[in-house]
């Protein structure tokens, strides 16, 4: 099944190699590239450890001493605001060696004025946190690397240990014989054909299925400590939302209203001067006492272009606000389901009214998905089921279509999603290949 939720922005982080070819998926674990870079990333967060750590630990010591000065002040307040330098470095390993893209905070404004300032640097949040990343991914980062390296240097060892140890130094055991091997108990050495190959598929299995399965979970394991520290929080990702939500309100407002100029004036407006122009021609007539029958004619054309004109001012208003909603969201959804060119089973479970707002995006994304629904996934019915959970408006589409909707295939879930988050909505689409799709709007009621 495939899932896609819109929106998450927040989305912050991607999985690990998932531009991973079909390929490099078959290969075993120890030869793919994602695992190599993996050992990588251990390699280098082990040598930025013990300086993350000096660092985290100088901005706790200099500013609990110097905190009564002005100047333990500006020391503290400058170290962690710096220190959100640590989280770009960190981002960017974690993106460039795992594929993992983390969200950055939003970016540091400081208030006006020196005291501004350090009030804003002292309690910025995004750079107390990468403060604490830097200990504690000392710990995480030393013991992930050690944990790697031993298994792969274990494994490596034990797979090849048939090889080396006729280096080591011979061995005598109680009984007097001799031995040239690693001795693992007393009296037990690893000389025999049979011990060695014992040993060495203790090797194979250490270096081909548990030292990739380690390496590359505690990867994932700093990734998600870096994702949790080093991105934004789930307040800053919801401002984020908010803002872009805004913002595309605005941008979505203005090209409506533009949109509803052009339409007055290329359509209304011309169609009202043709109006005015026939009657002015025939008042002439009737001043001239022209034929009858041609100022009927005149007369008839001017009615008809007044209708139209009629018609498209009809149409423009229930752009903005269909008139239908009028007697609520269920009698639309009702009208909606009676015209719509498949049939359409309607449930409404909804006890409350919604705000006029939120009805008018609800029946909105359900005309949509109709359309989309007998356009795109050519299904032959349809069910609508709307509901109330948590002062939340939930609208569910179903069809039994072909599916594979795909909210970047320029369906209109996209433009869906982001009239969505105006509201601070949100919209899910589960649509396997071979159906059914079925697409949620979770709205709040007012």
């Amino acid at each position: 099944m495939t899932n896609t939720y819109l929106p998450e922005p927040g989305a912050a982080a991607q999985p690990l190699a998932t531009a991973a070819d079909p390929a490099s998926i078959r290969r075993p674990a120890f030869f793919r590239s994602t695992t190599w870079r993996a050992f990588g990333y251990h390699a280098i967060t082990l040598l930025l450890a013990p300086l993350a750590l000096a660092y985290a630990v100088s901005t706790v010591v200099l500013g609990s001493t110097l905190l009564v000065t002005v100047v333990g002040l500006i020391v503290t307040a400058a170290m962690v605001v710096a220190a959100r330098y640590w989280g770009t470095v960190n981002r960017s390993l974690t993106s460039a060696l795992l594929h993992r893209n983390i969200e950055a905070p939003p970016p540091f404004t400081p208030r006006p004025g020196f005291f501004g300032y350090l009030r804003s640097g002292l309690a910025d949040t995004a750079g107390w946190r990468a403060v604490a990343h830097m200990a504690v991914s000392f710990v995480t980062a030393t013991t992930a690397a050690i944990l790697s390296i031993t298994f792969l240097v274990t494994g490596l060892g034990c797979m090849t240990h048939w090889y080396w140890s006729q280096w080591l130094p011979p061995m005598q055991a109680s009984d007097g014989t001799w031995h040239r091997g690693t001795m693992i108990a007393p009296d037990v050495f690893l000389d025999g054909f049979w011990w060695q190959a014992a040993y060495a598929a203790v090797g194979v299995l250490m270096t081909f299925v548990l030292w990739p399965a380690v390496n590359n979970g505690s990867a994932r394991l700093q990734a998600a400590l870096s994702a949790a520290l080093l991105g934004p929080t789930a307040a800053q990702r919801r401002v984020q939302d908010l803002e872009a939500s805004r913002s595309s309100s605005v941008n979505t407002a203005d090209a409506r209203l533009a949109q509803i100029e052009r339409d007055l004036h290329d359509g209304t407006q011309a169609q009202l001067v043709a109006i005015a122009m026939k009657l002015g021609d025939a008042k002439e007539r009737l001043a001239s006492a022209e034929a009858a029958a041609d100022l009927q004619h005149l007369l008839d054309s001017a009615h008809g272009t007044a209708k139209d004109a009629l018609a498209d001012l009809r149409g423009i208003a229930r752009g903005i606000r269909p008139a239908v909603l009028s007697d609520g969201l269920d009698a639309a959804l009702e009208s909606l389901a009676a015209t719509a060119p498949v049939p359409v089973e309607l449930t409404y479970r909804l006890t409350v009214r919604p705000s006029p707002a939120v009805e008018a995006i609800a029946y909105y994304c359900a005309a949509e998905l109709v359309t989309n629904a007998v356009k795109h996934s050519r299904g032959t019915q349809l069910r609508i089921c709307v509901a109330g959970e948590d002062s939340h408006l939930l609208l569910e589409v179903v069809d039994d279509g072909v599916g594979g909707a795909n909210p970047e295939a320029g369906t209109g879930l996209a433009g869906l999603a982001e009239r969505v988050r105006t509201v601070d909505g949100a919209l899910a689409v589960s649509s396997p290949l071979g159906g059914p799709t079925t697409v949620t709007v979770r709205l709040p009621l007012s």
